[in-house]
């Protein structure tokens, strides 16, 4: 028997509850949507070709799997090309190490002097200590400079190198300025008093000087005169026989003519020089140009 109330009932029971508002037939659009959903995930599980499923597993972690179920890539062996470049550059400088310090082939084979005229360049080789088959690199330029700077005659030395096989010393001899009488014969003293030459007579380019002090070497009368003798003019150098320092007047000046200047210490030498020359003119005997400014001649 069929109660009229359990069929309407019926009807609500078995439809899914929608959302509000929604028609019967869009209830039923979106349950057909989910059928073809889950038909499609179940097409992303199987491996069937042409399936729809498997195109869309090629996304981003379908990648990194095969990525980590992959072979790992190849190396590009930059560390082996690290080690070779290591290596290469190790034995360079092995090599490099061994032509200088350990071959023959950048050794002393010629010592070359120049700007001796008085030494003769045996001397200075010899005196610089350089044994030849020394390795260049092994020179100490420094000890043989000194070496060569102890000969007397010479001033200043530089010892350097001239790859690949020559050592070149140039010096710098003293000039003798004064001639003091020692003996029989004449010592040539440059302004330091250092002693240059002897000779048997002086030479005339040379003013002789009078009460040499003792020792000559450093005395600074005898850097006094040097001094003098420097500022003056070449005109009036050339007429200069003889020269002397006292503490008490200073430097005084023995020219041809004859005429005696009294110089004074080597303070204001130019003004000194430019007055003395004026009066020289004069045919004065005697010149004082101790104070330039106030200058006394007499005959």
């Amino acid at each position: 028997m069929t109660v009229p109330g359990d069929t309407a009932s019926a009807g609500p029971a078995s439809a899914s509850p929608g959302p509000a508002g929604a028609t019967p037939g869009s209830i039923g659009q979106g349950s057909a949507g989910q059928g073809s959903a889950g038909q499609g995930g179940a097409g992303q599980g199987s491996a069937g070709p042409g399936r729809p499923g498997q195109g869309r597993s090629a996304g981003p972690e379908g990648a990194a799997g095969r990525r980590r179920g992959g072979r790992s890539p190849r190396p590009d062996g930059a560390p082996w090309r690290a080690a070779f470049l290591v290596v290469l550059a190790l034995v360079i400088v092995a090599g490099a190490a061994w032509a200088l310090l350990g071959s023959s082939l950048l050794v002393v084979r010629h010592v070359q002097v120049s700007g001796n005229h008085r030494v003769p360049a045996a001397e200075i080789s010899a005196a610089s200590g350089i044994e030849p088959g020394t390795p260049l690199a092994r020179l100490n330029s420094a000890v043989a400079q000194r070496r060569v700077e102890r000969i007397p005659q010479v001033l200043s030395a530089l010892v350097s190198r001239s790859w690949p096989d020559t050592v070149v010393i140039a010096i710098r001899e003293r000039t003798p300025q004064l001639a003091v009488a020692a003996g029989t014969g004449f010592e040539l003293v440059d302004g330091h008093g250092v002693v240059v030459a002897t000779t048997a007579t002086r030479p005339a380019r040379l003013p002789l000087l009078k009460s040499p002090p003792a020792p000559l070497r450093g005395s600074p009368a005898v850097r006094a005169a040097a001094t003098v003798l420097a500022s003056l003019p070449a005109v009036v150098r050339a007429r200069v026989l003889a020269v002397t320092d006292t503490a008490a007047q200073g430097v005084t000046l023995q020219l041809r003519g004859p005429v005696t200047v009294r110089w004074g210490d080597a303070r204001r030498s130019a003004a000194k020089a430019t007055e003395l020359q004026a009066l020289l003119r004069t045919g004065a005997r005697y010149v004082d140009v101790s104070s330039p400014q106030v200058a006394v001649t007499g005959r």
